[in-house]
């Protein structure tokens, strides 16, 4: 009489598995996020805005509650109908950034025109939308194609020309940054389309001709990449953002000097509650809260690597790809260059730096991603059968 042992089932093979990923680590991500703006826009906000401290994080909580409402929209409406939205969406975005050009319409902020006025104040940054825009109409393309992706020319076009163009628009806005990620964006889902290695070195070559001459046209441009090898030597103009995030790293040391403590953000850093709330978060939590934030990202980027992998979805294939891409290529870029491993560009941590734009399309983004989650084998059977024993619990509490 032979027995046999029930085999074991790990967490990395658990349907939701992935489903649980996306909204932990997402959750977490955008809870510490509100946190530190309130901390490291408290003293700003209070010298710019008639001494409130609280009006940065005001802002940023209702973006956070709007960025909710869509998130869980997302992750509920059924994929066949966000995708008859994606090209009205995608459509919307290019004029929205076409209209910042409009004298009078288009605001410039810090040398970038990429804003456009909103009501109380407020204002809104059309070219994050147009991240989110075309990662998903590039995912319907090749989801349509998928049979056909084994020829070069139905990989390029017009996925390339399209959102070649966008990128150029957001270069004139002269937002390097975000043009960087969207550069990064074509070129990661040309190879999540099987590009073969010929085409793709070609189009690596394209953008970093793109790129140089981009830089070389603006001595500010030129003038960060040459400061960025040696901060010091121009530590009271090009280098003193850099010198400062790492004077806020070293003094948090491992385990930080505590949260609201920190020295750099009484003006010494600029975009401290932006573009460098990295350096915030590792002088008040130290070593461990950076640490926590990268696990945090890797975590999410594993989530959406096992989404691609798993679902049997052509459109969820591509699409969870190229949010993991755009999310992944972000954070890395703004790490490197609070850490000083990469040149001063001006971009936001996603979900934890102030920016109301950026919020709300992330939010939009992971809700996406875990309505691409359910996608995954047994996911949707193992939610109904959670809701099945919540249901039962709630009637054995009230019999």
């Amino acid at each position: 009489m032979s027995t046999t042992t029930p085999r074991r089932t790990s967490p990395w093979d658990r349907p939701l598995g992935s489903y649980q990923l996306v909204l932990g680590s997402s959750a977490l991500l955008l809870g510490l996020g509100l946190i530190m703006v309130l901390s490291a826009s408290s003293i700003y906000a209070r010298f710019n805005y008639d001494g409130n401290s609280f009006a940065i994080i005001e802002r940023q909580l209702i973006f956070a509650v709007v960025g909710l409402v869509g998130a869980y929209v997302a992750a509920h409406v059924p994929l066949r109908v966000l995708r008859k939205l994606i090209l009205p969406f995608l459509i919307v975005s290019v004029l929205m950034i076409l209209a910042t050009f409009i004298p009078g319409v288009g605001i410039e902020v810090n040398g970038n025109r990429n804003w456009l006025p909103l009501a109380g104040g407020f204002r809104l940054q059309p070219s994050e939308f147009a991240k989110l825009a075309l990662i998903l109409w590039m995912a319907d393309l090749y989801a349509k194609r998928r049979k056909q992706l084994g020829n070069p020319r139905l990989v390029l076009t017009p996925m390339v020309p399209v959102a070649g163009f966008v990128a150029l628009l957001v270069v004139f806005q002269h937002d390097l940054g975000t043009a960087l990620v969207l550069f990064a964006l074509i070129i990661g889902m040309l190879w999540v389309a099987g590009l073969p290695g010929k085409q793709m070195g070609a189009m690596l070559a394209g953008l970093f001709v793109i790129l140089v001459i981009a830089i070389a046209n603006s001595p500010e441009r030129v003038g960060r990449l040459l400061n960025f090898t040696d901060p010091e030597s121009d530590p009271d103009f090009r280098g003193f953002q850099a010198i400062h995030g790492m004077m806020a790293l070293a003094r948090g040391g491992f385990w930080g000097v505590g949260l609201g403590g920190s020295r750099q953000k009484w003006g010494s850093l600029p975009e401290a509650h932006t573009d460098f709330i990295l350096a915030v978060i590792g002088e008040e939590l130290g070593l461990l809260g950076t640490l926590v934030v990268l696990a945090l990202f890797a975590f999410l980027a594993v989530a959406g690597i096992r989404i691609a992998t798993r679902t049997r979805d052509p459109f969820v294939h591509f699409a969870a790809a190229g949010i993991t891409i755009w999310i992944s290529i972000q954070a890395v870029i703004n790490i490197g260059m609070v850490l000083g491993l990469l040149p001063v560009i001006g971009i936001p941590l996603p979900l934890i730096s102030y920016g109301g734009s950026s919020l709300l399309v992330t939010l939009l983004a992971m809700g996406i991603l875990i309505n691409c989650a359910k996608t995954e084998p047994g996911a949707k059977r193992a939610l109904a059968a959670g809701r099945a024993n919540r249901g039962r619990s709630r009637v054995l509490q009230r019999s």
